[in-house]
This record gives structure tokens, C-alpha cells and sequence, in this order.
């Protein structure tokens, strides 16, 4: 209850009366993200400003989290599971069962048992038990390529066979090669998207999940990142309704037929 941010929530309070024990946070109206994300349906498709909003909103509350607690918090287990949303589509990071104070006077990192999501879980930190900052920023970048793609962490090869599975970093890796942005967006977009827009948060999404945690980016980074993302699909959406509005003139002063 010492922590509050905006894209945090908020525990309203709990139960402990006999064997009933509970958290309450505020009510979320628009459920998980991952209910978002699921399935082929292409109604209530979450738009690409929409998606680009939410990873932002995820990324800056993890941004406090790491630099505006003191000391910082871990949260360790980031997914689209623990990523909720208003009844505005605001995203707020949820599930803080598995978090864990980094105290940054003792150095580097914080040595602990391995807990988190398989699919999600920073393969360093899973190798040397070694905890910091970092291990969220993997499973971020996890995240952020499941809203750009639509696939899940861990992607089914075959779906014939459960033995043949690859995870979103690799098939994405893979999907770069061809060299085409339509393969790699949720196709259910339909190309409503800005490509440079989706390049670089695309971009962000990869180098959050290198193998080498030094070499990732700090979530301010991704922060600011990912501002100029909204910021190249605001640009191409107000340059459509200036479009459309200049058509929508020259249509009223033009002269009738004869």
C-alpha cells in the first residue's frame, strides 16, 4: 500500500476471517490483457495506437517500479495475464505475489530461488539465480511481442503435435528475415498500422529479450521508445482525418452536375 502509480494497481484492502484470505484491488473492468490477444475472432480487434498505449502504460509502471521505489521492486512475474485494463483501456500491472526488493547497496543483483513464467522467465536469471532489473525487462519485451504479433509466448510449430513448440523471440527473429512487416503484426490489423511505427516497436521487443541482460534496454529506454511509436501512428492517423476532411470539402463546394 506504500507503492501507488498509475499503471499499478491499487489494493483497496483484504479479507482474513477463518479460512478466507484475500486481496482486493480496484475492479478492472476490461479484464487481462491476454483475453485481449487471444483467438482469431477480428471483432474488437485492440487497434494499433490501442496496443502501443497499453505497452506503454505496462512499461512505465514498471519504469517506477524499477527507479521511483526506493529501494526498487522487481516485479518477476510480467505477462499478459498480470496486465489489466480500465474500463478505458488504461493498462495497470497486477500480481505482485512473486516481487522482491532489490536492494541496490549490496550490489548487482539479488540471489533467489527461480520463480516466474515459463515462456516469460529471463533465461539468465533461470541459468544463474541471479535477480535484478533485467529478468522484467525479458519478460517485457516477451509481452510486447505478443501484442505486436498476437502469438503467444510459447508458439505451437505444429499444431498437430505438442512436441514441436518455439518461443515468440525466435519466431519473430525468423520473421524479420523476410523482411516484411504485414508477417510479423497481427494480421487481423489489416495493415492499419504506421510500418515505422511497428519497425520500431518491434525493434524495442527484441533487444528487451536479448540473451545478454547487459545489452538490454533500461524501461525508461523502452519508455521513450516507445513514445516515439504513438507518436509515428498518431502522425499517419491525423494525416488520414486531414485526408478524409479535404475530401469531404472539396466534395460540399463542388458544383452540380449540368
Amino acid at each position: 500500500m506504500k507503492v501507488y502509480h498509475r499503471n499499478l494497481t491499487s489494493l483497496v484492502g483484504y479479507c482474513n476471517e477463518g479460512d478466507e484470505m484475500a486481496l482486493i484491488y480496484e475492479y478492472m473492468a476490461n479484464g487481462d490483457l491476454s483475453s485481449h490477444l487471444s483467438g482469431d475472432s477480428n471483432t474488437n480487434v485492440l487497434s494499433w495506437e490501442g496496443r502501443i498505449r497499453i505497452a506503454m502504460d505496462a512499461a512505465q509502471g514498471l519504469e517506477y517500479m524499477h527507479f521511483g521505489c526506493k529501494p526498487p521492486i522487481v516485479h518477476r512475474d510480467v505477462k499478459t495475464t498480470n496486465i489489466l485494463l480500465t474500463e478505458n483501456f488504461q493498462a495497470k500491472l497486477a500480481d505482485f505475489g512473486l516481487s522482491r526488493v532489490f536492494p541496490t547497496d549490496t550490489g548487482t543483483h539479488v540471489s533467489t530461488v527461480v520463480a516466474g513464467t515459463p515462456g516469460y522467465l529471463d533465461p539468465a536469471y533461470h541459468i544463474t539465480n541471479r535477480l535484478n532489473e533485467t529478468s522484467d525487462i525479458y519478460s517485457y519485451g516477451v509481452v510486447l511481442l505478443e501484442i505486436i504479433t498476437n502469438q503467444p509466448a510459447i508458439i505451437k510449430v505444429n499444431e498437430s503435435t505438442d512436441d514441436e513448440r518455439i518461443h515468440i523471440s525466435r519466431w519473430v527473429s525468423s520473421t524479420i528475415d523476410n523482411g516484411a512487416i504485414t508477417s510479423i503484426v497481427d494480421p487481423r490489423l489489416q495493415g492499419g498500422f504506421d510500418n515505422n511505427s511497428a519497425w520500431k516497436a518491434v525493434e524495442i521487443g527484441m533487444a528487451c529479450v536479448s540473451p545478454t541482460p547487459r545489452k538490454r534496454p533500461s524501461m525508461s529506454e523502452v519508455v521513450n521508445g516507445l513514445k516515439e511509436c504513438l507518436a509515428m501512428e498518431l502522425a499517419r492517423n491525423n494525416h488520414g482525418r486531414l485526408t478524409n476532411s479535404s475530401l469531404d470539402v472539396s466534395t460540399e463546394i463542388s458544383p452540380l452536375a449540368r
